[in-house]
């Protein structure tokens, strides 16, 4: 594990005048601007991420540990009126097929993603929109060749995104949302609750046969070194699986340990892990992990892992999302969210589904000729999870393409 003891302290929030009123304005009204220095925004920036409708992904602190632990520089398109920023959409710039693509900070990591708007920014019509695209251009000329927003929920939480005029395509992942009642009685009535409970008091049984177990929510150093099982627990079963493990670089664990170093403001979160920890002559097994991110009434889950060497039939993956989604309701979380990509175990959960789509603006010419081939990229994926005869054969191709050869 790395040193993480002499990381710089993280600044705090100050010098933020909450009563200041702010004006209802459009997007012509905009003095729009890149920021290559986005610390300078810090208040604004964590006052915009205040509202329910703003992605945990754009937050300061998540775009922050992301792009130090990349090696990429952060930077952030402003919209203000009279030095008060009502619109922020924080950047970074990658190589990825021969194109230096803009895009928000966290890459495959992220859920969903919204940008950071002020409910006094009224919704652009066409013209401002338009006139909102030249400047993305003038701005990112010379920078980029091209300015991705994916996994944009054109409408969430009651609320139609900014910037749903300009979207190019349907994202082939959807993810998948538990909305959490008054008590998780309540919640589990969305459900088929009689056969959930049942199954739940049958796993409960086969794990007080051996020992029984318990819900670890890690503390401390404890954090890391949970969060490091995890990694070793995920690689092991991608490998049984025969798929490439996203979480291998050392520059993604990196930046998930930053998460955890990360200062806890209110009831905001941005990486808790859970697990199930065994007890009886099997204590000290851990049985599955996972890690939750929180931003005001809204849990993402953000990873999982299972370890099915001991107490396989108790499932006990599935007996942490229980315990988990218990542990919400009691703690004024209105949404469980499952996070991206179509699971069984998601859609058993979930009663909510919403689709994402992606922002393709191009703005060199290279952008301009890599866009209809991402898009027609997109369809085909799209098509592909569509298809249970097609995604099966992709996922055989896929587990033969990354098996050891033979001896």
């Amino acid at each position: 594990m790395q040193d993480r003891t002499n990381r710089p302290a993280q600044p705090t929030l100050s010098g933020v005048d909450q009563r200041r009123p702010i004006r209802h304005t459009g997007f012509s009204g905009l003095d729009i601007r890149l920021t290559t220095n986005p610390a300078t925004l810090e208040a604004e920036w964590r006052r915009l991420s205040c509202g329910p409708h703003v992605s945990l992904h754009q937050g300061y602190d998540w775009c922050r540990a992301w792009c130090e632990s990349q090696g990429t520089q952060l930077l952030a398109i402003t919209g203000t009126v009279d030095g008060r920023t009502l619109m922020l959409l924080p950047l970074e710039i990658v190589s990825e097929a021969g194109l230096q693509v803009a895009r928000f900070p966290g890459g495959r990591f992220n859920n969903i993603n919204t940008g950071l708007f002020d409910p006094a920014l009224a919704r652009p019509d066409a013209e401002e929109l338009q006139n909102f695209e030249v400047s993305l251009r003038m701005l990112l000329g010379g920078r980029a060749d091209l300015l991705v927003f994916d996994n944009v929920p054109l409408s969430w939480r009651g609320g139609r995104h900014p910037l749903a005029g300009l979207a190019s395509i349907e994202n082939q992942n959807h993810s998948f949302q538990l909305p959490l009642r008054e008590s998780f009685e309540a919640t589990l009535a969305q459900l088929n609750a009689k056969s959930r409970r049942k199954k739940f008091r049958s796993q409960n049984r086969k794990m007080e046969a051996i020992g029984g177990y318990e819900h670890v929510i890690a503390t401390g150093q404890a954090q890391h070194e949970l969060l490091d099982l995890f990694f070793r627990q995920k690689g092991e079963r991608l490998v049984l699986l025969g798929l490439p493990d996203v979480f291998q670089p050392p520059r993604v664990q990196d930046f998930f340990h930053r998460l955890l170093d990360v200062p806890i403001a209110h009831a905001d979160v941005p990486l808790s892990l859970h697990a199930i920890r065994l007890k009886g002559r099997h204590a000290g097994h851990v049985a599955a992990i996972a890690g939750l991110a929180r931003k005001g009434d809204h849990v993402i889950c953000l990873f999982s892992s299972i370890d099915e060497s001991i107490a396989a039939e108790a499932s006990p993956g599935e007996m942490l999302f229980w315990l988990m989604i218990e542990s919400c309701c009691r703690s004024d979380v209105a949404v469980f969210d499952f996070g991206i990509g179509d699971q069984p175990y998601k859609r058993s959960w979930c009663s909510q589904e919403t689709i994402q789509h992606d922002l393709l603006i191009p703005v060199s010419w290279k952008g301009v000729l890599a866009r209809p081939a991402l898009i027609a990229a997109t369809r085909a994926k799209a098509a592909i999870k569509r298809s249970p005869a097609l995604y099966s054969a992709v996922q055989r191709w896929r587990t033969g393409a990354h098996s050891p050869p033979e001896s």
